[in-house]
């Protein structure tokens, strides 16, 4: 007899509200349930009123942290997302489990399984890891089910791996806009890693777009980048070692017909786009920083600014 497959709990998580440094607008410090039934820290801030409002993840890196390096951040970018909240829109910093490198590549993706049942037990089992993306994804589901959310005006903006993260959660479900800030997009492309990769002493060397194009899975990456259909800026580095990636990520999904933009900024700090707090606390963006601020923020006005 066949045991039938175990439903998954709706959305939910649990929240305290936590102070922000210098800011009369608190973060709500949530733990949001994740598909295998563990829970993720999220920092949500929100406008004033019962909305609906359009709303604005963000991350930076793999996962690393937990909940002190989600405080840090929030406390860092307070004056950014409050100008950010100030326009309009929840705000909320994510965070999630720790990448596990190369999984994505050699791992279905992850679902329910049917289960023994003996004993009256329905539990919840899956085939396979779950995958940091697959985060994302619950927090997006969790986002959604918030009153004061407008379920259909959800954008998010990462940096590095978490710019991945975005362009890997698009290809599984649709979501209003995202931003990726130098995503270090290898494992979407599906570009070589391994010993064979051009090196400078540790650091991968992918800046030149016709290597990257040497050493990519296209017919994998195209695979991907079909079931995008969520508008994506890339916000690239002339001086990054992986600019070659930011641009061919941007020319194959022009070739699959998706709605995909780079603009590149000759800075030189990585992340260049997230205006942190200068350390005695002042909000003093450098005429690039807010350019590029303006250019996403104009972006996510564009498609998540649906209500009057």
């Amino acid at each position: 007899m066949n045991a039938p497959v175990a439903k998954e709990l709706p959305p939910h998580g649990y929240s305290i509200t936590r102070p922000v440094r210098g800011s009369a607008i608190p973060m709500e410090l949530t733990f949001v349930l994740t598909r295998d039934e563990i829970y993720v820290p999220i920092g949500i801030r929100k406008p004033a009123g019962d909305g609906p409002f359009p709303v604005i993840t963000m991350g930076r890196g793999d996962g690393k942290g937990g909940v002190p390096h989600l405080e840090a951040q929030v406390d860092l970018l307070a004056s950014m997302q409050d100008e950010m909240i100030r326009r309009g829109y929840v705000v909320v910093y994510v965070n999630y489990r720790n990448e596990v490198p190369h999984l994505y590549e050699n791992i279905v993706r992850a679902e329910n399984l049917p289960d023994d049942i003996s004993g009256g037990v329905r539990r919840t089992v899956k085939s396979s890891p779950t995958l940091d993306s697959d985060d994302l994804i619950a927090i997006f589901k969790y986002l959604r089910s918030l009153p004061y959310v407008d379920p259909d005006a959800i954008g998010a903006i990462g940096v590095s791996h978490s710019g991945e993260m975005i362009l890997k959660v698009a290809a599984e479900m649709d979501f209003a806009a995202g931003v990726a800030i130098e995503g270090a997009s290898h494992e979407f492309i599906s570009v070589n890693t391994g010993p064979s990769a051009p090196r400078k002493g540790t650091e991968i060397q992918y800046q030149d777009i016709e290597v990257v194009r040497e050493n990519a899975d296209k017919p994998r990456a195209m695979e991907r980048i079909r079931r995008i259909n969520t508008p994506i800026l890339h916000l690239a580095r002339d001086s990054d070692h992986l600019q070659g990636i930011f641009k061919l990520v941007h020319e194959w999904m022009l070739e699959a017909g998706k709605d995909s933009t780079l603009v590149s900024f000759d800075h030189p700090s990585h992340g260049y786009p997230y205006i942190y707090r200068k350390p005695g606390g002042a909000y003093q963006p450098e005429p690039m920083q807010q350019e590029a601020f303006d250019l996403f923020m104009g972006f996510f006005d564009r498609h998540l600014q649906r209500r009057p």
